[in-house]
């Protein structure tokens, strides 16, 4: 059962993901943690994450703005770290929620309601037409990579952060696809580093199978999204990236996710 609800959040996710930039990671952790514990579900998310990337770059990547992929990735990985870290730090604060669904354990902190708290906010921002005009500055991209990489490494949503700031940034969709695809690629890698233990540790090699239908599943609903690319326009990524966001923030501040 857990084989094939992996396999449908792959193909499902990666489809939406393909236009917003984030939510595969988020949903296929959400179903890894059901199969793997919590070190080796991030390790394996983190797999099929970067090989949908590589293969997302392969299609899109000709798109990618380098100005802002140096400007607002690079900063974005290097603040990725230093929330991850600070999240270490402050991972024993007393649990706000705890209670169980469907036999699962559940539990939030105030750093996850604070994060869901902000992606609600901005998001609300973008359905109400709040923040329509707004236009982000090529000079303030560094200052946009801190944040979606800080945040990112708080809450492990670094791709819903940085999709906000590029939808404001002035790109054309095939731009925002390709852009967010190569700061993912490159966040992927750099995280991958730190995951590198869980990746060769005893759970992952014998979830091998799991692991290769999983990245398959994600890489045809890639495919699939590059197809529907011409049909969607602009404002509808911009919508569905509000909507994810509302149910990711939802997810966070709940235990959820």
């Amino acid at each position: 059962m857990t084989f094939s609800l992996a396999i449908i959040a792959a193909f499902l996710a990666s489809i939406l993901t393909f236009f917003t930039g984030f939510g595969l990671g988020t949903v296929l952790l959400a179903v890894f943690v059901l199969i793997f514990p919590v070190a080796a579900a991030i390790a394996a998310t983190a797999v099929v994450h970067l090989a949908n990337n590589i293969f997302k770059v392969i299609l899109m990547g000709r798109h990618a703005r380098m100005d802002i992929l140096l400007r607002f990735g690079v900063a974005a990985l290097l603040a990725a770290f230093a929330g991850a870290y600070l999240l270490n730090c402050i991972d024993s604060q007393q649990t706000v929620l705890s209670y169980e669904l469907l036999g699962r354990k559940l539990k939030t902190t105030p750093v996850r309601i604070v994060i869901g708290f902000l992606m609600a906010f901005f998001a609300l921002l973008d359905l109400f037409g709040v923040s329509e005009k707004w236009v982000i500055e090529p000079k303030w991209m560094p200052a946009g990579g801190v944040l979606s990489g800080f945040f990112g490494g708080l809450s492990g949503n670094q791709g819903a952060f940085r999709t906000m700031f590029l939808l404001k940034s002035g790109l054309t969709k095939e731009e925002l696809i390709g852009t967010g695809a190569a700061i993912g690629l490159l966040v992927d890698i750099g995280r991958l580093t730190i995951y590198w233990r869980q990746v060769n540790g005893p759970d992952l090699p014998m979830q091998f199978p799991l692991l290769a239908a999983a990245t398959g599943s994600a890489i045809i609903g890639t495919i699939i999204g590059n197809r529907l690319l011409k049909k969607v326009s602009l404002k509808k990524i911009e919508i569905a990236a509000s909507v994810l966001l509302l149910a990711i923030a939802a997810g966070l501040s709940t235990g959820l996710f």
